[in-house]
């Protein structure tokens, strides 16, 4: 059975920065001896003639190219899209087999919204799109290509509206009456033009405002696309911020002087079908688009910012010609990471300069509105979003410096940093910065909570570091935990205890499966491992690198997680467990599997786990499913359609040559 679910854009942000107002600091130098230099706000161009000067001037030093490498590969949004030749149920709706009747207190639905889960986020109040949302009442999630609505009101889910989406690896916000629907769509091979000198992008970002007033007849009010490839989104209120990186392709050397403004600056096109009009304009006026005193390539890094309450017909836009690889949202503020262009060749250097972190800040205190305030830098690469946490006034960022070869030498010793910065006067400034977090290792986990830190490593021995961050110029290492195997994913249960999703590993670092693992933090000098829940069966699951696979519902100590295992002769679990997290303990609360769906012998994946009133709803490419919240036994099950099964085409009779 060939199902790929794959997450969000959780991956490695790859970063460097080159701002005069961002300050490299010894990987040996205390933060004190920081050298503070002028602040640093980007420049705008002048005109679209200083824009286009900039950039042929600066692609002919790239070669035609972009100028910045991609360190790895971004990780695209979780698809629930069923394997090739799957057959939907016969029905929606309809009782799963053999399941647990509910209990006699839970089986009656009120009429007043239910308490339910939401999105797992980073920042409270800080929503992130994702492939399934809820309201209490009805949940709106994406499969196989479509925007289902099932309502949950009663005792069995029912599919109740279903909607066809363009793009692919949709994600969803939903606001009121709204939902806005984000994909990027690429396509089969680039455009040419100029006589196929100057390449053209072929993904686009597909932007989709719809009316979810009532879900059984969903409808699209307006689209909006641009080229480029959605780098992230969040939301706060009724404002969306979506983040759009746009590479502008290669160019022949001999073509650059004929490359025109739109291709680096692309241009969005809106459909209305309100009022049947079409708008085509570019993402954003030469004016508005920032660049770094130094060059950092030649992509457009655009925020596009979106009133839900008044609908895709008017963005704000502000663009940086910089990377777009990590987003992070806090409250009042939007950072996006970025990777830096490094001169080696062209500067006649043997050894390019070690890699930076390029950080934006915009402020997002303001509804309806984003504002860019300034940038800053930080040593290596970031790992994802939980890498990045403002707090009081400063933003705190794990980073991992890696070594660089060279004529078969290595130059150093891989380590990782917290970097304190503090945002003002156009820059983000140094204030502090504490390295040397596992020397050989690189970071696998971070969870910044409160003034505390905690940052995982790993090669073959996991080190549970800890952090006291109170003392913003003068961060603190206070403990190490080391054990075997790793954690991917940690998540705050209270002040005191840390819940983390990873691999359990042998002493060779050799992986063995899923485990869970709570952490006593009470004590930052000296932190413990409570208890431990090895899932092993060559396991693995989707929370490890994808936060929003994870659910905790606090009101019944429930942790959530899919999971997938396999043995010698095939996959031998696929579904979702859940584990009741105690004061020290983990203990297995059941597990929940989805209908098989035929000519799958093997249950389909789970990819989402919501809870809504008593009920636990689990999301595959099959369907939802609602179970017990108290012993995660089955109820109901509603199914969504899938694709008919491709027929085959006969061959041509082949007979003798006449």
């Amino acid at each position: 059975m060939t199902v790929q679910i794959r997450t969000t854009r959780v991956g490695y942000a790859i970063a460097g920065m080159l701002l005069s107002g961002a300050l490299a600091i010894p990987a040996t130098a205390p933060a004190a001896t920081a050298r503070k230099r002028a602040p640093a706000a980007l420049p705008a161009f002048n005109s679209c003639g200083a824009l286009l000067s900039y950039a042929r001037r600066n692609a002919k030093r790239t070669g035609g190219g972009t100028g910045v490498p991609t360190r790895a590969g971004i990780l695209v949004p979780q698809v629930l899209d069923a394997p090739v030749g799957v057959q939907a149920l016969a029905d929606t709706g309809a009782p799963v087999p053999a399941a647990a009747a509910p209990s006699p207190a839970g089986s009656a639905k009120s009429e007043a919204t239910p308490t339910f889960s939401t999105t797992n986020v980073q920042e409270a109040g800080v929503d992130e799109p994702d492939i399934v949302k809820t309201d209490g009442r009805t949940v709106f999630a994406i499969s196989g290509g479509e925007l289902r609505a099932v309502d949950v009101t009663g005792d069995t889910p029912k599919l109740v509206g279903s909607l066809a989406l363009d793009g692919g690896g949709q994600e969803l916000f939903i606001r009121g009456d709204k939902a806005l629907v984000m994909s990027t769509s690429y396509g089969n091979s680039p455009q040419f033009g100029f006589a196929t000198d100057i390449a053209i992008t072929s993904s686009k970002v597909v932007l989709t405002e719809v009316d979810i007033s009532d879900p059984a007849a969903m409808k699209v009010r307006r689209s909006m696309t641009v080229d480029g490839a959605l780098a992230d989104a969040r939301m706060t209120g009724g404002t969306a911020r979506v983040v759009v990186g746009s590479s502008p392709g290669f160019v022949q050397p001999a073509a650059i002087r004929r490359a025109p403004v739109r291709h680096w600056v692309p241009r969005t096109i809106l459909r209305s079908r309100l009022s049947g009009r079409t708008f085509r304009r570019s993402v954003v006026a030469c004016d508005d688009v920032r660049h770094p005193r130094s060059f950092s390539g030649l992509d457009l890094l655009t925020v596009l910012t979106i009133d839900l309450d008044k609908g895709l017909f008017n963005v704000d836009r502000d663009a940086i010609m910089a990377g777009a690889q990590t987003v992070y949202g806090s409250p009042t503020a939007l950072y996006v990471a970025s990777q830096r262009y490094i001169p080696a060749v062209e500067d006649g250097r043997s050894l390019p300069a070690q890699p930076r972190t390029e950080i934006h800040r915009f402020d997002a205190s303001k509804p309806g509105e984003t504002t860019y305030t300034g940038s800053g830098d930080v040593a290596g690469y970031v790992l994802n979003q939980y890498s990045l946490s403002e707090f009081d006034g400063a933003l705190r960022v794990a980073s991992t410096d890696e070594p660089q070869w060279f004529d078969g030498v290595q130059t150093g010793e891989a380590q990782s940093y917290v970097t304190v910065l503090r945002a003002g006067s156009g820059a983000l400034t140094p204030l502090g910065r504490v390295g040397g977090l596992g020397k050989g290792e690189r970071i696998y986990a971070v969870r910044f909570a409160g003034d505390k830190g905690y940052v995982v490593t790993f090669k073959q021995i996991d080190p549970l570091f800890t952090l006291d961050l109170s003392d913003k110029s003068d961060p603190k290492v206070l403990g190490e935990l080391k054990i075997q195997g790793f954690s991917a994913y940690l998540h705050p249960i209270s002040d005191d205890l840390l819940l983390g999703v990873g691999q359990d590993a042998t002493a060779q670092g050799r992986t063995l499966g899923t485990q869970l693992s709570l952490f006593d933090v009470s004590d930052l000098r000296n932190p413990k491992r409570l208890a431990v829940a090895s899932l092993g069966g060559n396991s693995s699951s989707d929370a490890e690198f994808d936060p929003h696979a994870f659910l905790f519902w606090k009101p019944a100590d429930l942790a959530v997680i899919p999971l997938q295992t396999f043995g010698d002769t095939g996959q031998t679990f696929s579904g979702a467990v859940g584990f009741r997290v105690g004061a020290s303990s983990l203990a297995e609360a059941g597990r929940i599997t989805h209908p098989t769906t035929p000519p799958s012998d093997v249950a389909p994946p789970i990819g989402r786990s919501i809870v809504i009133g008593d009920r636990l709803y689990t999301l595959s490419y099959a369907g939802l499913q609602g179970s017990r919240l108290d012993t995660l036994a089955p109820l109901a099950f509603a199914a969504f359609p899938q694709p008919p099964q491709p027929q085959p085409v006969p061959l041509p009779a082949v007979g003798p040559p006449k």
